[in-house]
């Protein structure tokens, strides 16, 4: 199915994703959850010959480009603003909401970067999940693995991420 068509379809499930996405961002922030499903749509749109496999790879690889903006969104703003530096964040299920500064976007992102050199499937495990909104089940289907596979990956890689975001890794 054609992306143009495809969208329309899962147009609500992206503005979900966007709203979490952003749902941790400062008050003020120059994209809104909607700019997010659109430029994410953008990119989509500039890749050619993409074979979308079922909702759930649309889905999942929305959500990563969704990531991929907010970050190089943070980055910028954390190059202009502080040069750089690196920055303590505390890593749980509802830390989305709790992602307030573009540094901490970034040294999450920085986190995620290793561990999907680490296990690169507990990478896209927390990039679904965390990200993405995706339940277990959902992540399970993407990824064509068992529910408890997807717990056991999930519960690893958030102590995996904790540590390396705390500095204790």
């Amino acid at each position: 199915m054609a992306l143009r068509q495809l969208v329309p379809l899962v147009h609500e499930e992206l503005r979900r994703i966007a709203r979490k996405c952003m749902a941790g961002e400062r008050t003020g922030h120059t994209l809104q959850a909607t700019a997010l499903v659109n430029e994410a749509f953008l990119r989509l749109d500039g890749v050619k010959e993409v074979n979308w496999q079922n909702r759930g790879h649309f889905l999942a690889m929305a959500a990563r480009l969704m990531r991929r903006i907010l970050v190089d969104h943070a980055r910028a703003r954390q190059y202009l603003k502080r040069g750089g530096g690196t920055v303590r964040v505390e890593f749980d299920e509802t830390s989305v909401a709790a992602l307030e500064s573009a540094p901490q976007i970034v040294a999450l992102d920085d986190a995620l970067t290793a561990l999907a050199e680490r296990d690169e499937r507990q990478s896209r495990i927390v990039e679904l999940r965390f990200f993405g909104g995706l339940t277990v089940e959902e992540t399970a289907a993407v990824l064509e693995i068992s529910p408890e596979t997807v717990m056991r990956d999930w519960k690893l890689a958030k102590a995996w991420l904790f540590g390396e975001v705390s500095g204790a890794g």
